[in-house]
């Protein structure tokens, strides 16, 4: 069995293995990923470099009336000296 790169594995995995694992081309997937974000699929994160699958996951679950729990996307960083 091969290896998947580090870049495969993870909470963050880069656009081709998303395409991948939604058993899309990573063209078809660029296409579909567009429309897809202005119904709620979580953007690329820009710290991390990738979608965090975990929320792609929810996205779908919820796209099919599997799930009704939404994911927040973050709000910025956080200021702690407010407490």
């Amino acid at each position: 069995m091969a290896r998947m790169s580090l870049r495969n594995q993870g909470l963050f995995p880069c656009e081709a293995e998303v395409a991948r694992r939604l058993s899309q081309t990573p063209t078809e997937w660029s296409a579909k990923a567009k429309i897809l974000e202005r119904d709620g699929l979580p953007k690329v994160d820009p710290l991390m470099g990738g979608r965090p699958w975990p929320a792609v996951q929810a996205y779908f679950l919820r796209r099919y009336g599997l799930s009704t729990v939404q994911a927040i996307p973050p709000d910025g960083m956080e200021n702690l000296d407010v407490l």
